[in-house]
C-alpha cells in the first residue's frame, strides 16, 4: 500500500512539473520562428498574448483611410510585458502584432456606430531581435484572413522605421498609444527624447 501510495504521489508531483514546464515555455520560449531564408512564421498564438489598445483608422499618411474604415488591436507577448511593467522598457523577444480589421457600422441593432467586423484585412508584425535586425527592430507584413506562414521583413526603406524612430514614445514603439503602459514608461523615465 506505501509503494503504491508512493507511486501516485510521484506521479502527481511529475504531472504538476510537467504542466508547470509546458506553461513557462508557452510564455517565456522564444515568440518568433523564422524559416532558414530569415522569413518570420506567423505568430498564430497572438490573440493569447497581452492586449495592450486598439485603434481606429490610425495611419502612417493622411487620408488614407479611403473607402473603409479599420480597427487595429494591438497585441505583445506576456514576456515582454512582465518586463515592460518592471523597467519601462522592451527587452530582446519583444513581439508586437498589429491585427487590422474591417469596421461595419450597419448590423440590425447597431444604430450609429462601428464595431469590428469578423474579417482580418492584415496582420503586421514588429519584432525586437538585436543580433537579427539593423537597429534591434524588424517589421513584418502578413495578408488578411489567409495570414499564415511565412513573410519577409520590410525593407528598410519602408515609411514605419522612419516613423517609429521619429515619433516613437519608447523605443521606437507607439507607447503615447497604449493607455496602460505609458504611465509606467513616464514613472520609469523611458520616454524617448523625441517624444518628450
Amino acid at each position: 500500500m506505501n509503494a503504491i501510495f508512493r507511486a501516485l504521489l510521484l506521479s502527481a508531483v511529475m504531472g504538476c512539473a510537467c504542466v508547470t514546464m509546458a506553461q513557462s515555455a508557452g510564455t517565456n520560449a522564444a515568440t518568433s520562428a523564422y524559416t532558414a531564408d530569415g522569413r518570420l512564421q506567423f505568430p498564430q498564438q497572438y490573440r493569447q498574448w497581452i492586449y495592450l489598445t486598439s485603434g481606429f483608422d490610425m495611419s502612417y499618411s493622411a487620408g488614407a483611410a479611403g473607402a473603409h474604415h479599420l480597427f487595429d488591436n494591438l497585441f505583445v507577448n506576456p514576456a515582454a510585458y512582465r518586463a515592460f511593467q518592471s523597467t519601462g522598457t522592451w527587452p530582446e523577444g519583444t513581439v508586437l502584432v498589429l491585427e487590422l480589421r474591417r469596421a461595419s457600422a450597419h448590423d440590425s441593432l447597431n444604430r450609429q456606430g462601428a464595431y469590428q467586423a469578423a474579417d482580418v484585412v492584415g496582420v503586421e508584425v514588429h519584432s525586437k531581435d538585436s543580433a537579427r535586425f539593423k537597429g534591434s527592430w524588424g517589421f513584418f507584413s502578413f495578408g488578411g484572413a489567409d495570414a499564415h506562414g511565412a513573410a519577409k521583413m520590410l525593407p528598410l526603406s519602408a515609411d514605419c522605421y522612419a516613423c517609429h524612430a521619429a515619433h516613437g514614445a519608447v523605443d521606437s514603439t507607439f507607447v503615447q498609444f497604449y493607455p496602460t503602459l505609458l504611465p509606467i514608461a513616464r514613472s520609469k523615465g523611458t520616454l524617448s527624447a523625441s517624444y518628450r
